[in-house]
């Protein structure tokens, strides 16, 4: 009998996964921490200049920002003004912004989720033990710039384009996987929320779940169909997917965990950088 050793890996890492969400302490309650807004079902227009909007208001109707003081959420933060969206624009690191970096880093290597990702990727022999080369590796996966594509210049990282979000010619959001930084830019006035997104396969959206398909746009430009997971913390998404990046060759990887039957697309750049990563929601699943 031949054993498919993709199942195999994929119930070994939905386990794993499991046991991330189970100890993403930081994870903020739908309706309490939080509350959304669905609306209606955005249209399919590719056009920025869209009027189909299927959604008046935005989004969020209320986020309990005393979770933002938390160290890891704080240190996440401080991230997001680093950078210039538009691609093709060279990004300047100025030493305070390395500085943040690390500041990260050591904040979500200290946190429980983080550390099951470790010992289990230590285990895999795919990252080394000690904690300064594990950051070091985690630094070159998410913060090492490199040129996307039609640059010439190192003008992305993985962790602009995850969760900070890029533009391409100005017209089009690329990239762009992150809650806070959608709510924070949708509180400035940057973000007009179009409505959630499904397909003839995929599960009807709920408000009290923590992944969502929607539309927006941002600045001047248009992401038509975006996926991202909502009210985690950023150390849980940085487990995930450091643990997809390094412990799979697919660019598509199944896993099933509380209510969620996912697929983590993550697509590699140069197999050293995460090109881009992002939530596909598959189906709900009785709770494990």
């Amino acid at each position: 009998m031949m054993i498919d050793i993709d199942r195999l890996s994929d119930r070994e890492l939905s386990a794993v996964v499991q046991k991330l969400w189970d100890n993403d302490v930081n994870r903020l309650k739908p309706g309490k921490d939080y509350r959304i807004s669905l609306q209606g079902k955005a249209g399919n227009s590719m056009g920025s200049t869209d009027n189909s909007d299927a959604a008046g208001f935005p989004l969020f109707t209320f986020v309990d920002e005393n979770i933002f003081k938390k160290e890891t959420f704080l240190a996440f933060i401080s991230l997001l003004d680093n950078y210039e969206s538009d691609t093709g624009e060279p990004e300047i690191v100025t030493p305070e912004e390395v500085a943040e970096n690390h500041k990260f880093l050591d904040s979500i290597i200290q946190t429980s989720t983080m550390k099951i990702a470790h010992e289990y990727l230590v285990e895999k022999q795919l990252s080394p033990e000690d904690d300064t080369e594990f950051k070091e590796q985690l630094y070159r996966i998410w913060f090492e710039l490199y040129a996307r594509r039609g640059s010439s210049r190192p003008d992305s990282s993985g962790f602009e384009h995850v969760f900070v979000g890029e533009t391409r010619g100005g017209r089009t959001v690329i990239g762009f996987h992150n809650w806070i930084q959608l709510y924070l830019q949708e509180k400035l006035g940057h973000i007009d929320y179009k409505g959630y997104t499904v397909n003839a396969n995929s599960p009807q959206p709920d408000e009290n779940k923590h992944i969502l398909a929607l539309q927006f746009s941002w600045k001047n430009g248009i992401k038509p169909k975006g996926s991202i997971f909502i009210g985690v913390s950023p150390e849980f998404e940085f487990a995930l997917y450091t643990l997809c990046f390094l412990s799979s060759p697919n660019e598509r990887v199944k896993v099933q965990f509380s209510f969620y039957d996912v697929e983590i697309v993550c697509h590699h750049y140069n197999q050293k950088h995460i090109g881009t990563t992002y939530p596909v929601l598959l189906r709900y699943q009785n709770p494990k």
